[in-house]
């Protein structure tokens, strides 16, 4: 184990100062490019203080995706164990940067409605376009579904979409776990019961957790430090269970990640320098999960993304409140916005969210040696 916890400690700090080498440049693209954070679209806006983060550049957590992705492909990579992982993450970054600099660069999507596909299905002079109208329904009701229950159509990239790309990169993690891990990864973990096979079923599970995990970590990133701060305590549990699983290839990923987002969360504590924006969240969401799994303690992430889950149970009960009893549960979704019209400083939230994940964080460590 020492020789796991030297070279873990040693990737950690190599990826910090890469981090630091690579942050202001990357700040300065940034504002140079005018990827920054706009008002026009910003619900948060009306909470008072946050007006003064238009402007800041958005897109900082491609700092995290570029030096975890330079050190892992140098010096971690390995066909079993590493570059599923950093595929993952790549597709998860990949959408994200994508819904960023559409949010800045794009046109207003309209979702057109679900009468209008059918008549034109029915009345456009040319055949091939009414059998495009007819292809198009099923899909047409479930945007129409996701804007039912709130989704704003908006410049980026829609929530049918996402969760589209994001269902594959699942399906890629599912397809590594049972193709290239062998058959001892297709059985589950429980704590104090041990190893359990349960075949195909794991399939489903593992798109499920990919898919919440990422989307989690999105809504958490709204806070100067939040994001990047509970990522660290979270993967920092990941290294530690990794040293205890005796596997130097995922201590050593967990520990790149930890050292870029030390970096990273330096320039973005309050005032940040830049936000984190969908490139990270998605990204180091879908790559928590995947840690998660591969480390085979997939039913540890309540406790390893005890806050972003947190935040995520506050979207869906607010939606849930919303249409079926009429009203709010909470003044804004996800939870630290609510806190944050309570009156609670910025500041306040994110470090008391710190050290509530960082606690869940150290009882999921003690439930997987048990």
């Amino acid at each position: 184990m020492t020789e796991i916890i030297s070279q873990s400690l040693l990737f950690l700090v190599a990826s910090a100062f890469l981090g630091f080498v690579l942050a202001n440049p990357l700040i300065e693209v940034l504002k140079s490019l005018g990827i920054t954070r706009r008002g026009e679209y910003d619900d948060t806006t009306i909470i008072e203080g946050r007006v003064g983060k238009v402007g800041t550049p958005i897109m900082g957590g491609a700092l995290v995706i570029m030096v975890v992705a330079i050190i892992t492909i140098l010096f971690n990579w390995d066909r079993r164990f590493t570059w599923v992982p950093m595929g993952v993450m790549a597709l998860s970054a990949l959408l994200g940067g994508a819904d960023d600099l559409l949010n800045i660069f794009g046109h207003i999507r309209r979702i057109r409605k679900i009468d209008h596909i059918k008549r034109l299905s029915r009345v456009h002079k040319h055949a091939y376009m009414r059998a495009w109208f007819k292809l198009q329904i099923p899909w047409t009701r479930i945007k129409r579904f996701f804007l039912f229950i709130g989704s704003r159509p908006g410049k980026g990239i829609q929530v049918h979409e996402k969760l589209f790309f994001q269902l594959v990169a699942g399906a890629i993690t599912a397809w590594w776990l049972f193709v290239k891990l062998g058959p001892e990864w297709e059985r589950m973990w429980i704590p104090f019961v041990g190893e359990v096979a349960i075949g195909w079923l794991l399939i489903p599970l593992i798109i499920l957790v990919v898919m919440a995990t990422a989307n989690a970590v999105n809504f958490a990133d709204g806070l100067d430090g939040l994001a990047g701060g509970t990522l660290i305590t979270s993967f920092g549990g990941l290294m530690i269970v990794a040293w205890l699983q005796g596997n130097i290839y995922f201590a050593v990923m967990n520990a790149t990640v930890i050292g870029a987002l030390l970096a990273y969360t330096y320039f973005n504590v309050k005032p940040a320098q830049f936000e984190m924006g969908d490139i990270g969240s998605l990204g180091l969401g879908a790559l928590l999960a995947v840690m998660l799994i591969a480390q085979n303690r997939i039913l540890l992430l309540p406790f390893f993304g005890f806050i972003f889950f947190l935040e995520l149970g506050s979207v869906i009960l607010q939606l849930f409140w919303r249409h079926f009893f009429g009203r709010r549960l909470f003044k804004m979704s996800p939870l630290h916005h609510h806190l944050e019209i309570k009156g609670w400083l910025e500041e306040r939230i994110v470090q008391r969210f710190w050290i509530l994940n960082a606690i869940a964080v150290f009882i999921g460590i003690w439930l997987s040696v048990h």
